[in-house]
């Protein structure tokens, strides 16, 4: 046994390492209809097959989805995790259905066989749960809940090893701490089912025989729930007589696997007993937490970090010695703590609080955080007011939606259906990323491909699919193109220089490193049209357009705008046309977008100010590449090309009167895009690709002025001109654009990658 527990676990080396600690999760849910019966399909096509997806599996039904998340440093890297893994998967089921929200399954069918085992391909995954519905009963194996992986920090655990222990192995010593933590859970977790039990109730078709005085605090948690038989038990008293008891109940032909052993903590490190009891326990699961049907992806972040503070705890506590007497007498009390009424004080109030204040010594000794003392204040809060219980709020909530001839069930489930489509180009838990990447990580999580990701504001990914790994940076900068690539491309004069090396029509222009150099070129360009903006700059910032000439003092204000962005600025000549976004991928042009300048068309009623507030009210318009389309802003650009139209953002526009607010016609600034992939002449699109392959380039956007695009385009004459090649083309645009087709061009960037993804 561990000694001197409290004092070593408050020492100066280790208190803050205690709070270090790893979870993952994994979430079950039903697959129902819009009026929560099961679903009659097979799990959603949409996403990759389940023998190899790393995330989306399928329980014992085959209505039964199960989210895992990856392993993560913090309850919120894991709770956004667990929100992408929803967002996929809502969106990958049929038009038709949704998930259920509650541990407890929705109504179920009167026979048997419409109770659809999972489809697996291993026959003996198949043949497993037919084993369990012939001695559980399918109605049971529909229960649905989340498991609670926990590994305390390993730096901790050697830290406490080199304090506490010199008879032991460190992988003995680590054992003993999560067979300690084991023990206590599993006799004091009567108050995570007091606090988190959500299962009241049962829908038609769960019981067939005896059943409960329902509502109580949770009908999964007890013995009414998915459980074994009371005699399958095993000792947490030491590793190998764990082991132990598992592989005679399994030789007895009391259990059929390992894995059949249900207990509300399972020790883990390997799914191979002997293996276990070789290398020891590297975590734990905790098994006995419902569904929170209030929380949109089954569980709340306070929720996870009252869970790493009552886990913590059980290590905290002091050892007691009748250890099978402490487990006997955890089954017995969660029992009937699960069996209690909801809105009644629970008779284990002495010892709730006497829990609640160890933690707060816990928490005292610890310096934890104001938030975490909340944290046991609000369960403090919850003994003595049990309405404010998650299962009495349950009941509350379904006596309010049967009052309206409702079912909550299907109420929250089409609540969270709807939340998933709002932003269908978001991907929930990373909606700050570039839009592109949030994108990118859908279609490669729908996919089966495991996501990491390496730096947020990089927008850096590490992708992991048939045991190769890629990185992608920005959704589309890929180990595919060479590092020059970019870099070549960034740089808009060398670009300039490649392609007219090539024999490709570009503009002619100036480059300049100073104000004054540049101003005193004024009089090479003051009577032609010309463009001025930073030499090595994307997304279309700090551009001026001048289509017919202009003034001095908007010519230094545009060189003003562009030094901003840059050190070197250009001054190009104005070609006429219209400018065209191509998509170029492994020498294929992928899809072609006319992009139109920032602008409001008059009313005859509102400002130009008052106009673009307006139209910036579009769900489809964001800032910082998180939207499909950018806000419309009105900084120095757009007044100065307001002046150009003797406007100011105070005038009134005629009824009809188109005002552009941008010559450039970036999305990025706030233009809108419009797909023209299939009427664009081919002949232009093989002008973009033997571009893009003059640079080098694997992925490019190649932005073309094209005078008439009926015309068909010749890679000698002046029916086109190449503007510029982007290393980082934006992809949002083309998948979500403003009017036309949407093409999924990050599907591209990942078969690109990933050959061998076929959809």
């Amino acid at each position: 046994m561990i000694k001197k527990i409290k004092e070593t676990l408050a020492s100066e080396t280790i208190r803050p390492l205690f709070k270090e600690f790893r979870i993952g999760l994994e979430k079950e849910s039903q697959r129902i209809t819009p009026k929560g019966c099961l679903a009659k399909t097979d799990h959603p096509k949409q996403v990759a097959s389940r023998d190899i997806h790393p995330y989306i599996q399928t329980d014992f039904s085959e209505t039964q989805i199960e989210l895992i998340t990856p392993v993560f440093d913090s309850n919120e890297e894991t709770l956004r995790f667990l929100g992408a893994l929803h967002d996929v998967t809502l969106r990958s089921l049929d038009d038709n259905e949704r998930l259920w929200p509650l541990s407890m399954p929705p109504t179920l069918p009167e026979d048997d066989r419409e109770i659809i085992i999972a489809k697996l391909s291993d026959q003996g995954d198949v043949n497993y749960r037919r084993y369990l519905a012939k001695v559980y009963g399918k109605r049971k194996q529909m229960v649905s809940g989340i498991h609670y992986n926990f590994e305390f920090s390993e730096e901790m655990l050697k830290a406490m090893y080199e304090e506490e222990s010199r008879e032991l192995t460190f992988e003995e010593f680590r054992t003993e701490v999560y067979l300690k933590t084991s023990r206590h859970y599993l006799r004091y977790r009567w108050l995570i089912t007091y606090l988190f039990g959500a299962s009241p109730y049962a829908k038609p078709g769960y019981f067939t025989e005896e059943s409960p005085n329902e509502p109580i605090r949770s009908i999964r948690n007890s013995h009414f729930g998915y459980t074994n038989r009371p005699e399958i038990k095993a000792s947490y008293e030491s590793l190998n007589q764990y082991v132990d008891d598992i592989e005679h109940l399994v030789d007895n032909g009391d259990l059929i696997e390992a894995k059949e052993f249900y207990s509300s903590v399972r020790l883990r490190g390997t799914d191979n007993l002997e293996e276990l009891r070789q290398k020891g326990v590297r975590y734990i699961e905790l098994r006995n937490i419902d569904l929170d049907p209030f929380a949109e992806y089954g569980t709340t972040l306070e929720t996870l970090e009252f869970l790493h503070l009552f886990v913590m705890t059980m290590l905290w506590l002091d050892e007691r010695d009748d250890i099978k007497t402490l487990l006997d007498e955890g089954v017995e009390i969660n029992d009937q703590v699960s069996l209690e009424n909801p809105f009644n004080k629970t008779a284990l109030y002495d010892e709730g609080i006497w829990l609640l204040n160890q933690m707060e010594e816990m928490a005292n000794q610890l310096n934890l955080s104001d938030k975490e003392r909340e944290l046991i204040e609000r369960g403090k809060e919850a003994l003595e007011a049990p309405e404010k219980t998650l299962a009495a709020r349950v009941v509350l909530a379904e006596d309010k939606e049967v009052a309206q001839n409702k079912e909550l069930g299907t109420e929250l489930a089409e609540r969270y259906h709807s939340q998933a489509f709002e932003r269908p180009y978001q991907l929930s838990g990373y909606r700050h990323m570039e839009l592109s990447t949030q994108i990118f990580m859908f279609d490669s999580i729908q996919n089966g491909v495991k996501v990491e990701v390496l730096d947020e504001n990089d927008q850096f990914l590490k992708l992991s699919f048939n045991k190769r790994v890629e990185y992608v940076k920005n959704a589309n900068m890929t180990s595919k193109d060479s590092y020059v690539v970019p870099l070549l491309m960034e740089n808009k004069t060398v670009t300039k220089k490649v392609l007219a090396k090539a024999g490709f029509k570009v503009p002619g222009g100036k480059e300049f490193s100073t104000m004054e150099k540049a101003e005193d070129s004024y009089e090479l360009f003051a009577k032609k049209g010309f463009v001025v903006k930073p030499k090595s700059t994307n997304y279309g910032l700090g551009i001026s357009i001048f289509k017919d000439g202009a003034s001095f003092e908007d010519y230094q204000t545009a060189l003003e705008i562009a030094f901003k962005e840059d050190v070197d600025v250009l001054v190009e000549e104005f070609l006429p046309g219209t400018e065209y976004r191509f998509f170029v991928l492994d020498g294929k042009t992928r899809a072609v977008m006319l992009r139109t300048p920032a602008n409001v068309v008059g009313d005859g009623v509102m400002t130009v100010e008052e106009l673009v507030v307006e139209k910036n009210k579009d769900k489809l318009r964001g800032t910082d590449h998180r939207a499909p389309l950018e806000l419309i802003q009105l900084g120095e650009l757009e007044r100065l090309m307001l002046k150009e139209q003797e406007l100011t953002i105070l005038s009134v526009p005629k009824k009809d009167q188109i005002v552009y607010l941008r010559e450039n016609s970036n999305v990025s600034t706030g233009g809108d895009s419009i797909d023209v992939t299939e009427e664009m002449d081919e002949s232009y699109k093989q002008i973009a690709e033997a571009a893009t392959e003059a640079l080098g380039a694997k992925i490019c956007g190649i932005d073309l002025i094209i005078p008439d695009r009926n015309r068909p385009g010749n890679k000698e004459d002046d029916s086109y001109g190449i503007i510029e090649g982007n290393f980082n083309p934006a992809m949002h645009m083309h998948i979500y654009p403003f009017a036309g087709l949407g093409r999924r061009l990050t599907m591209d960037v990942l078969r690109l990658l990933y050959p061998e993804i076929k959809k």
